[in-house]
């Protein structure tokens, strides 16, 4: 059986009551959908900074893994407003999202400060979602070539660790379809290529976000690892039936779960760009042993 990721980001579309509310409805539902708690299905949700703490309380128990919408590229100390990547793991964040469009257009994020970011992350154990993508829309080879590049800066000096690549097009987050399939997997295709030549990024995944919804996992098949999910997952119905997506995707594969402790080990064949292998671990198992998107 293959292994696919569905990760959420609310951004602060949600208010902290409504956000609990939505916690505490996922819980039950993707909690205890079936291919989760297998682990077919690996599910992680990021909300604000403030919602954390009433995450980790609803997932408790739960295979859903909760993450953060930044991380500091600072160790503690005297960074006022800052949220650092050691506290972050501390209390049982998992994942941490970085170098998001948005914080790219808005607040100046360039590739040197995500892979700061990116490095801290990895150094405390929170494994990055690291979203890249291009800023208008290029020819399928063009789209590969800027986005790997992206990458390599993204990660440049990060310690060795897994990653969650995102790919997100700018030109398609926020708008009424995603992009192409084919164009998504043209340029998923050469991330996940470039991780495999990275021996330090074993275990790495790649999932596609950019107005990606119900129906899309159907399209792309094994192209991709999953999904990251914005404003269609809102709506619980609908992220239950990427789940069920995830599920059947999942089932059809033929790559059986990888030994790696973080997230999958791939192989050079097509058919492992869908694998994960065991969840993403918290803190404590660590040191144990968009626009809408």
């Amino acid at each position: 059986m293959a292994q696919v990721t569905v990760g959420v980001s609310l951004k602060t579309y949600f208010g902290h009551e409504r956000a609990r509310a939505w916690f505490e409805d996922l819980a039950q539902r993707a909690g205890g959908h079936p291919a989760v708690v297998s682990g077919a299905v690996r599910v992680f949700v990021i909300p604000t900074y403030l919602q954390i703490p009433a995450a980790l309380t609803a997932f408790a128990g739960t295979p859903v893994l909760v993450g953060a919408q930044d991380v500091s590229e600072y160790p503690p100390g005297a960074y006022t407003g800052e949220v650092t990547a050691d506290e972050l793991a501390e209390v049982g964040v998992a994942v941490a999202e970085i170098g998001h469009a948005e914080r790219r257009r808005l607040f100046g994020e360039t590739d040197a400060v995500t892979a700061r970011k990116a490095a801290a992350a990895l150094a405390h154990g929170l494994v990055p979602v690291l979203c890249v993508g291009e800023a208008e829309r290029l020819s399928e080879g063009d789209a590969a070539a800027a986005t790997v590049a992206q990458l390599a800066a993204d990660l440049a000096g990060a310690p060795a660790g897994p990653v969650v690549v995102a790919y997100e097009p700018v030109w398609a987050i926020g708008a009424p379809e995603p992009a192409p399939a084919a164009h998504i997997s043209a340029v998923t295709t050469a991330l996940t290529a470039a991780l495999q030549a990275s021996p330090e990024r074993a275990g790495s995944a790649v999932i596609y976000g950019g107005s990606a919804g119900p129906g899309l996992l159907t399209r792309l098949g094994d192209s991709v690892d999953g999904l990251f999910l914005g404003r269609f997952a809102h709506d619980p119905d609908a992220l239950v039936a990427v789940l069920d997506e995830a599920s059947l995707l999942a089932s059809s594969g033929s790559v059986p779960p990888a030994p790696s402790p973080r997230l999958h080990q791939r192989t050079e064949t097509a058919s492992a760009r869908s694998s994960l292998g065991a969840p993403l671990e918290s803190r404590e198992d660590v040191t144990g042993t968009e626009g809408a998107s």
